[in-house]
């Protein structure tokens, strides 16, 4: 079977995109693997597929690299946006379906904005900060983030006995400014450090704004694939509310592959 697929990236972060309104896309472990493949697939840290929803304009399912079905995925979620504004499927604002929950977003002057679900809690692990985020973080603030070896500090965090058995992402973030933070970040599922993720710099930025004084909204996160920024406001019943994230999404290549 011949299948279309597009390739997108949001600051580094890149997705195998499937319009898989007609359903005939078996999303089985084994083969969203196979497509995530860097030297043997068509390569991405994650897979997105398309699909209809009743109420809203569409419905969002994220795998990542390894092929599991996972939690929110913020760069994921600003890119299903793109796609689905790139299908006709909405417009420059909409409403779909993520797994956990509904979601709004908006394209404004060439980026995509994404409302996040509220953050109830931000506690302390180990040396740093545990969340979620729509996916759970461990926050961690360091200095000269930049000469860090992530692939195994993050890979030890991740795999830890604090957080089995589902093991959490990782986040390195050095504080630049009061209003700009160096993030990078290891990934589970995909079981390596990527350019950037959505979520980690959402719980960068709350969580600086939480361990602060005189941090407001918004907060600049630099990434190793650019650059995103979050919004918020402390909540009256959640801790954080009004959450957002903003930055760049684009589609980068499409073709056609055979599945066996």
């Amino acid at each position: 079977m011949e299948m279309n697929f597009y390739k997108y990236q949001g600051t580094g972060n890149d997705f195998v995109m499937i319009d898989n309104r007609d359903g005939l896309f078996r999303a089985d472990e084994p083969r969203v693997a196979a497509l995530c493949a860097r030297r043997t697939g068509i390569g991405a840290d994650g897979l997105i597929l398309l699909q209809e929803h009743t109420l809203l304009d569409f419905s969002m399912r994220y795998f990542n690299a390894d092929g599991r079905e996972s939690t929110m995925c913020g760069n994921g979620g600003r890119c299903a946006i793109a796609f689905a504004h790139a299908l006709g499927l909405c417009g420059t604002q909409t409403r779909f379906m993520a797994v956990d929950g509904e979601h709004t977003g908006e394209i404004r002057e060439g980026k995509i904005l994404l409302k996040m679900n509220d953050v109830s809690s931000i506690t302390p692990a180990g040396k740093g900060f545990f969340l979620d985020t729509g996916s759970p973080h461990y926050v961690e603030f360091r200095n000269e983030v930049e000469q860090m070896d992530v692939y195994a500090k993050g890979k030890e965090i991740r795999y830890s006995d604090l957080f089995r058995p589902e093991g959490t992402n990782v986040n390195f973030v050095q504080v630049i400014d009061t209003g700009t933070l160096f993030n990078r970040t290891y990934e589970r599922g995909v079981e390596d450090e990527t350019l950037s993720c959505g979520t980690g710099s959402i719980a960068a930025a709350l969580t600086h704004a939480h361990t602060r004084q005189n941090v407001s909204s918004p907060v600049t996160i630099l990434t190793r694939g650019g650059r995103l920024k979050v919004f918020f406001e402390k909540g009256k019943e959640k801790l954080y509310e009004k959450i957002y994230l903003e930055g760049p999404a684009e589609c980068v290549f499409r073709g056609t592959i055979t599945l066996p």
